[in-house]
C-alpha cells in the first residue's frame, strides 16, 4: 500500500478504470457473440442487425481506450467478411 496520498489516489482510480475497462470488453464480447450466434443461424437479416450494433461497439471501445484502433478494424474486417461470406453463400 502506498503511503504518498497523491499515490493512494492513483491507485483508487486505476481500480476504478480498470473496473470500468473489463465491463466494457465484457459488453464488447458479448454483442460480438451474438452476431456469431446469429452467422451460424444462417439468419442473414439478423445478422446484418448484430452486425451494426457489434460495430457500434467496437467503435465506442476504440474511442473509451479499450481497444486499438488498428485491432478494431481487423476485428471489423472479420466480421462484415463472415456477413459476405454468409450472403454470397445463401
Amino acid at each position: 500500500m502506498p503511503n504518498i496520498k497523491s499515490a493512494v489516489k492513483r491507485v483508487r482510480i486505476a481500480e476504478r478504470q480498470s473496473l470500468r475497462n473489463t465491463s466494457m470488453k465484457s459488453a464488447l464480447r458479448t454483442t460480438i457473440k451474438k452476431y456469431e450466434t446469429s452467422v451460424s443461424k444462417k439468419d442473414a437479416e439478423a445478422a446484418r442487425e448484430t452486425l451494426l450494433v457489434a460495430t457500434r461497439a467496437i467503435d465506442k471501445a476504440v474511442t473509451k481506450g479499450i481497444l486499438h484502433k488498428n485491432t478494431a478494424a481487423r476485428k471489423k474486417s472479420r466480421l462484415t467478411k463472415r456477413l459476405n461470406n454468409l450472403a454470397n453463400n445463401a
